[in-house]
Order: C-alpha cells, then structure tokens, then sequence
C-alpha cells in the first residue's frame, strides 16, 4: 500500500525492551509524537492496518506531519521474554514512561506526545496522564473500545490462554476489508497473566484515576461495541470523574470493537487526529497566565 513505511523501533525502559513501529513525516520534524497503545492479544501492527488503502493510522499520521510511534505493551513483542508473565498498570505505566523517555531523548517530538490508545491500551493511556510524573508535554489522549462500565460478566472477558468471544471483537464481518481476518491473525498474541487478572478490576479502578487526569479525554465506542456499555448511565458514570479538563464520548458508525482493522480505520483516525487538532489549537489560543497567579 501506498504511503509512508513504518519501520522497526526498541525503546530501551530502564533494561526492558520495548518494540514497536515508528513512521516519521517525510518533509520536515513532526508537529508532535502520536503513540499509539494496543489492546489486549494484540501488538504495535494493529496500527498499522495495510488491509486496505488508507487504513494505517501510521502512514496517514506521517503523511499529516505526525510521529507515529506504535508500540508493544509491557509483555508483549521484545518485552515477553523479560516479563512472561507481563506487568500490572501500574508497573506498565512506569514501563512506557520510561521508553517515552527515552524516545524523547532521541528524536524530535515537536508540541507534545498524543496518545491514541484501544481498549486495554486505554487503560494504560489514562494511567500515565494520571501518573505523578506524566510526560510533562503530553497533549491529550483519544481511547477507543473502553469504558468503565462492562457490557459482559467479568468471567467473559478474555484472558491468559484465551481470546474471549470471537464475535464481540469483531461484530458484523460486513465491517471489515478482504484480508483483514488474515491481518488480525498476524497480530494476535497471548495474553499476559497480570493484565489478565487486573482487567476485570477497570470498572473499581477507573474513578480515582480518571479524576487525576490533566488533560483533555476523547472516548471513542464502535457502532457495535460489545465489551463495554455506552447507553446514557454509562456515559454519565464515564465522564463523571473528568470533570476538571475537557472530555467528550463519541460513536463510530459502521465499525466494531476492533475498529482500527476495519473498513471504519481512515475515518475513526481521521476523527481522532482531528481531536488531537484541536488540543494544540487550545493550547495555542489559551489566554496568557496572569503574571500574579504565576507567582
């Protein structure tokens, strides 16, 4: 497929291994770092969706001036072996700000990092933007296919050993290119233990941490999102702790949970790097700190 070619990146976090691929704007340094989050039993390429034209989040995010940096999650790709029984989030979240760090030190990472993050990647988007030391550039997060609020029994969801019900992650087969199941095959994973057995914890955890987020929160759910409940009480219960910044839940028609693979890609990308738009334009326009409240 046409476009720019992501390649194959290692972040080093503090001795762990972190992989990933990485796509640069072909003309000039980025106007900031999209990274990227997977989900559960996936890996970086889930971004990366060649299936069709137009559907890698990574080549439209170059092509638009953006880094894109997708990477494998604590035990997944190169970190397995040094973690086989993977991390929780809170060690995730000490994981990946080690390797932003690290990115950071060696490449251009223009206004900010933007982290664009799938349902368990969702988890750990938001865990580092409630972080003590969250990256202090960060810009924003846009998490699709999460919520705080489960649509099945927590011994539904998938685990170690287990990919949960086929049908759920991907709703009406209508939804995706040709090539596209064969695509998902590729990227497919094992689950790790811990995140496993914290996953049904989200729903007790989500509060706190939302409440500690800084920035602003787009919440994406697929027209046939099956996981997580999106009905009027679960968007309340979802935006409730994001009072202080702004926070917004949209849908995504024509799309399922696995939205990134599907036919729905260009446009849930195109939406979601529209959101990270208008951070930078909020940023750029907020009125000057008064020099009193400075000091």
């Amino acid at each position: 497929m046409s476009g720019p070619t992501a390649r194959a990146v290692t972040l080093d976090a503090d001795g762990i291994p972190i992989s990933g691929l990485l796509a640069e704007p072909p003309h000039g340094p980025p106007r900031a770092v999209v990274v990227a989050l997977h989900g559960s039993g996936m890996s970086a390429g889930y971004f990366d969706n060649r299936a069709g034209p137009g559907l890698s989040l990574l080549a439209l995010g170059a092509e638009l001036g953006y880094t894109v940096l997708s990477l494998d999650r604590p035990g997944y790709g190169a970190s397995a072996r040094r973690l086989p029984l993977g991390q929780n989030l809170a060690d995730q979240t000490g994981t990946l700000g080690a390797a932003l760090a690290a990115f950071r030190r060696s490449h251009d990472h223009g206004a900010g990092l933007f982290l664009l993050a799938h349902s368990n990647g969702g988890r750990l988007a938001l865990s580092t933007a409630a972080a003590e030391h969250a990256p202090p550039d960060l810009i924003g997060l846009d998490v699709s296919g999460l919520g705080s609020m489960l649509a099945v029994g927590p011994g539904q969801l998938p685990g170690s050993g287990a990919r949960g019900a086929w049908r759920r992650h991907w709703g009406a087969l209508r939804l995706y290119p040709p090539g596209a199941f064969l695509e998902g095959q590729r990227l497919v994973r094992p689950v790790p233990d811990l995140e496993a057995r914290e996953t049904p914890l989200w729903p007790r955890m989500y509060a706190a941490l939302a409440a500690r987020v800084r920035v602003p929160v787009r919440f994406t759910f697929a027209e046939q999102e099956q996981w997580w409940r999106s009905d009027e009480e679960a968007v309340r219960a979802l935006l409730a702790p994001l009072a202080g910044v702004p926070a917004e839940v949209v849908g995504q028609p024509d799309a399922g949970h696995n939205i990134s693979l599907g036919r729905a890609a260009r446009t849930y990308h195109l939406r979601a790097l529209a959101f990270l738009e208008e951070c930078l334009l909020a940023r750029e326009s907020a009125a000057p700190v008064p020099r009193a409240a400075q000091t």
